[in-house]
């Protein structure tokens, strides 16, 4: 039994682990074939995943004077941990007058050796007058810690007061966190952060847990955690309990948002003792 239980726990942790590896910031060189305005230029796709859904945004840029900024949503295969991304519609652009945005899709595989994790695939695309194809191409992305363009923050993240609830330190690299409402269910909605970046978005709480993981490690050894309350529910203000499992370690956690502030837990890395 006890053997049963382990296999459930690793293989839960191996799901939860595949979507975090996906979510964030992936910059490459995208390659087309000839014809294309530029031959090879800078790509950087800003990934959210929410289950088998992807949302996200697009720059394609020769430098941060010179992009293109798209939306695009999709569709994540964790089992296979591949993706079908489209890219929806320009949201603004800067290039030079003779060039048109091209709206892609992409084919991408996840591919990690342990240490590096890349992106691999193809894309095809159409201008964004929807007269012309795009030569299509090939593309790989590692992932980066830090986007180049300044990222657009919600309203609810700047005018409200980020207030600091608790700071945990963790010797582990995966973090799973449960919100449930805390007491009556009475239809809080909440979306949560991870360094300015949703990983959920207008989830409501109920006595089953909205599960999502932060991944934390030494080149990232600070991770601030954000819950937004989105409505007050019924009952204001909203309220929610988080339950952190870090390694063999479990916390508990109540927090409390509402119109003029947010709630934070941070999360520093501390080394494991010998």
């Amino acid at each position: 039994m006890q053997r049963v239980v382990t296999l459930s726990s690793l293989l839960l942790a191996c799901l939860f682990t595949s979507a975090q590896n996906v979510n964030g910031i992936w910059k490459g060189k995208l390659v087309m074939e000839p014809g294309g305005c530029f031959p090879v230029y800078n790509i950087e796709l800003q990934i959210k995943i929410d289950g088998s859904k992807i949302t996200g945004n697009s720059y394609h840029y020769s430098d941060t004077t010179n992009f293109v900024k798209e939306v695009f949503e999709g569709l994540y295969d964790s089992t296979a941990k591949s993706m079908l991304i489209d890219e929806k519609n320009v949201a603004t652009f800067r290039i030079p007058a003779d060039c048109i945005p091209c709206i892609k899709k992409y084919s991408l595989n996840f591919h990690t050796d342990g240490t590096e994790h890349q992106l691999r695939g193809s894309w095809t695309g159409k201008t964004m007058d929807n007269k012309n194809s795009c030569p299509p191409g090939t593309i790989v992305l590692t992932r980066i810690e830090k986007s180049a363009f300044k990222p657009d923050l919600p309203p609810k993240l700047e005018q409200r007061k980020n207030e600091l609830v608790k700071e945990i330190y963790v010797d582990t690299g995966n973090i799973r966190l449960d919100f449930y409402d805390n007491g009556q269910i009475d239809g809080d909605t909440i979306s949560v952060y991870v360094d300015n970046m949703p990983i959920v978005s207008y989830r409501m709480l109920t006595a089953k847990p909205i599960t999502t993981s932060v991944r934390i490690d030494l080149r990232r050894t600070i991770q601030e955690v954000i819950m937004v309350g989105e409505n007050l529910g019924s009952i204001p203000p909203n309220t929610a309990l988080m339950i952190i499992t870090a390694g063999d370690k479990r916390y508990q956690l109540y927090l409390t948002s509402d119109e003029k502030k947010n709630a934070m837990v941070r999360f520093i890395y501390a080394r494991p003792k010998p």
